[in-house]
């Protein structure tokens, strides 16, 4: 199926409202005293997470967090030493991998051998 103009000027349009009412990053960088990664909205709001709880970010050093880009948009966060990327509105709904990720995540949880109670 062909793209035609009337489709790439609808979709254009698509995604312009959906900027106009979605939350942008305008900043982004590691806190190491935190040990979290702090993204500003165009809002105003600061949001932040653990880098261990991102797909592909557990385990990144300070260096390897050091520098983030933002998209263009502003709908995402690219970390070049990792290859890893995050979408803005997916971290926005408490969502911060694929679902393939995400099961992984939840059947490690759930393998773990909860800890005694100490006496």
């Amino acid at each position: 199926m062909a793209i035609t103009d009337d489709m790439l000027r609808a979709a254009e349009e698509r995604f312009e409202a959906r900027l106009r009412s979605t939350p942008t990053a305008v900043s982004a960088h590691y806190d190491r005293g935190r040990g979290r990664v702090v993204v500003r909205l165009n809002t105003g709001l600061e949001v932040m997470f653990a880098p261990r709880d991102a797909e592909g970010l557990a385990g990144a050093t300070a260096e390897q967090l050091a520098v983030i880009e933002i998209s263009p948009s502003g709908l995402g966060l690219h970390f070049p030493s990792r290859d890893a990327d995050i979408y803005l509105p997916s971290l926005l709904a408490g969502i911060f991998g694929s679902p393939a990720w995400i099961a992984a995540q939840q059947k490690g949880r759930s393998t773990r051998q909860p800890k005694a109670a100490a006496d």
